[in-house]
Formats: C-alpha cells, structure tokens, sequence
C-alpha cells in the first residue's frame, strides 16, 4: 500500500516535545530519541496502512468525527484524523490520561484539519 502524506497539528507538536523533554530527564537522551523514533515510525505505520487503530466515537461518543482514531504507541496513544488524502496527527495522549474525556473534548473543541 502506498503512503500517504501525514502532517502533525501544533497540539501534536508541542505534545512530542513535552514527551521529549521528560523522556530526557528522566531516562536520558538515548531513550528519548528512540522513543521519539517509535512514535514517528507509529505514525508512518498508522498513514501506510500497516497499524491497527480504533475509531473514536465506538469509545467516546458517536457525535464525534466519524474519522477521528486513536491507537497506542508505546505509553502513549495517538489520536488522528484519517482523512482519504493524508492523515492528521492530532495529539499524542499518555495512557494515564483521561482518554474518553480529552477525546470528547477534541470534539467540543473542533479539529485541526491541518
């Protein structure tokens, strides 16, 4: 299958540098930047059609974009939007966080759609 094109919002970004910065801190930077790699190889995987993901609204609430998903990577989730041209990373969530309520809340808020 081929690629497609994927593109991370502001949220998405800054989430992967906080991610980064305490992965630094706390385990050092080896393991940052290959836990970084990880999550853009998720990512990569999630765009080609290789990765499973769920939708959203099965989760949360059936008002929410139908083409919102999450998967997990790692100690995190990453939550996009599949849209037939590219994939939109919107936010990457730890697996300690509230996943149903920020993603209701990505709903309230509206999406970046790039």
């Amino acid at each position: 299958m081929t690629a497609r094109p994927w593109v991370l919002t502001q949220q998405a970004q800054a989430a992967l540098r906080d991610i980064a910065a305490w992965t630094v801190e706390t385990f050092g930077r080896r393991q940052a930047d290959a836990y970084a790699e990880d999550l853009i190889e998720k990512c990569q995987a999630l765009a080609q059609g290789q990765a499973a993901s769920r939708d959203c609204r099965r989760l949360v609430d059936p008002a929410l974009p139908e083409d919102l998903r999450f998967a997990r990577a790692g100690q995190h989730y990453v939550v996009f939007i599949d849209a037939p041209d590219r994939m939109i990373v919107v936010d990457f969530l730890h697996i300690r966080m509230d996943l149903p309520a920020r993603l209701a809340a990505l709903g309230d808020n509206g999406q970046d759609r790039g």
